[in-house]
């Protein structure tokens, strides 16, 4: 059964603070919660649903989930303890299943496709308007195997994927006839080596937007990829990153959500991105597996995916308090 969040729980995490010791407490501060709920319900299929993206309007309230099984769409506000089924799955707009999502200035909606390309010519990843109408579905260039699995906005604006198989960065944007274009923008080739599961994965803009920091989450590691074209590894002693999975960066705090890790380890990164020190490491709800988050109105959403084993069943969730007790 899952841990369902008490109102002791809730009233903790609202004066959580930031903590220097391995295992100690938990390692992200959230403001008081203003009667928000401490926990999220999703509407997932009664045979089973899995979960693993989210991305936030920081205009609005309003959060996105993407369902692995399918390929749905989830709606929520902060606000409210209940979501909706935003976007339909299961061949709408020729998806079948979704990863990483996020939300750029405009309200606009990036959902990354992991495998739904591989083998079958269908999209890579999608564009929808605030209001859910289809803006683009595009295939990435220069690779039949991409796996799209997250996605962040740059200081340009536009939208950039990271691609699990190989070390590569995809950029999504408008052209100049205002038509959605997909390109690849950085491939690290030689720098980053492809191994065994998922390579890279949560992506995260730098303090000083000159930079991505990017994680490598199988081989625990995480990397710099620079607008001005250089990829480097970001020294991180003392820190295991294995399983490192959804990236959240407030100020120089960034926390890795590490997916069947079932931790959080926190770093203090540096403005640009090159440095990071390790400052924590904490077990998440061990009836959890928890594959990323996003902050939201001084508040961190953590998805529930339901990945591992056992049966999958009701309530599916996104919660803000990821740790047991």
């Amino acid at each position: 059964m899952k841990h369902q969040t008490t109102i002791a729980a809730l009233l903790a995490a609202a004066t959580l603070t930031t903590i220097v010791t391995t295992g100690a407490a938990p390692a992200l501060a959230q403001e008081a919660d203003h009667g928000r709920p401490g926990t999220y319900t999703l509407n997932g299929d009664a045979e089973g649903s899995r979960f693993e993206g989210i991305g936030a309007d920081r205009r609005s309230g309003a959060f996105y989930v993407s369902e692995v099984t399918g390929g749905e769409i989830h709606r929520g506000d902060v606000r409210s303890s209940t979501t909706e089924q935003w976007i339909a799955g299961d061949g709408t707009d020729g998806r079948y299943t979704a990863r990483g999502i996020t939300v750029d200035g405009a309200g606009n909606v990036f959902v990354a496709g992991g495998p739904n390309g591989i083998g079958t010519g269908r999209p890579d990843l999608w564009v929808y308007s605030p209001e859910g109408d289809l803006l683009a579905s595009l295939r990435v260039p220069g690779t039949a195997d991409a796996f799209l699995n997250d996605v962040a906005i740059g200081a340009d604006g536009a939208a950039y994927f990271t691609n699990s198989n190989d070390p590569q960065v995809f950029r999504v944007a408008q052209d100049a006839d205002g038509e959605w274009a997909a390109e690849l923008w950085a491939d690290a080739t030689g720098t980053v080596s492809r191994s065994a599961g998922f390579n890279l994965g949560g992506i995260v803009l730098t303090a000083d937007e000159s930079a991505f920091v990017v994680a490598q989450g199988n081989v625990g590691k995480l990397f710099r990829f620079g607008f001005d074209g250089t990829v480097t590894e970001i020294a991180t002693p003392g820190a295991d990153l294995v399983n490192a999975d959804g990236l959240v960066r407030e100020g120089n705090r960034l926390t890795v959500v590490r997916n069947f890790s079932k931790a959080i380890t926190t770093l203090r990164i540096s403005a640009d991105g090159s440095t990071a020190r390790f400052v924590s490491d904490v077990a998440t709800d061990p009836s959890r597996v928890l594959t990323t988050a996003e902050s939201l109105h001084g508040r961190t959403l953590y998805v529930d995916s339901e990945f591992g084993d056992g049966q999958v069943e009701a309530p599916y969730e996104v919660v803000t308090n990821p740790f047991a007790g």
